[in-house]
């Protein structure tokens, strides 16, 4: 018994200190796709949309999609150089949907995400998926 209680609290902690993460995401990382309507998100939990920022963006040939995420994800007013039109609720959600332009043209998108998580980290990632 004594020997499962350190174990028992490491689990624990470790469930405590988790962070949020994106499960999944549609269309799916590499995948080649007819232009969706919307990029759909899955989280591990519910996040408060206030305090996070999810973006699409063509990404330019030959182009780093961690380092292109980097310089984008905090830029403010540039929804003319975006390709969704996702605007930010102080809703909590674990799913959620963002809105594409239509008729995107051929090539390949980056999706990006900064979310905030309960312990008060941001965490951020990208996708990439590619339109025939």
């Amino acid at each position: 018994m004594n020997k499962l209680l350190p174990l028992s609290a490491a689990l624990l902690i470790g469930t405590a200190l988790a962070h949020t993460q994106v499960t999944k995401v549609v269309p799916a990382q590499g995948s080649n796709v007819a232009a969706p309507s919307a990029v759909a998100l899955t989280l591990n939990e519910p996040v408060n949309l206030r305090f996070s920022t999810f973006k699409v963006y063509a990404l330019p040939a030959g182009t780093d999609a961690a380092t292109f995420t980097k310089t984008k994800i905090n830029l403010k007013d540039d929804a003319e150089a975006r390709v969704d039109t996702y605007s930010s609720s102080s809703n909590m959600a674990a799913k959620l949907s963002i809105p594409l332009q239509s008729h995107l043209k051929a090539g390949q998108y980056v999706v990006m995400w900064r979310i905030l998580s309960d312990d008060g980290h941001p965490v951020s990632g990208q996708s990439i998926f590619s339109i025939k």
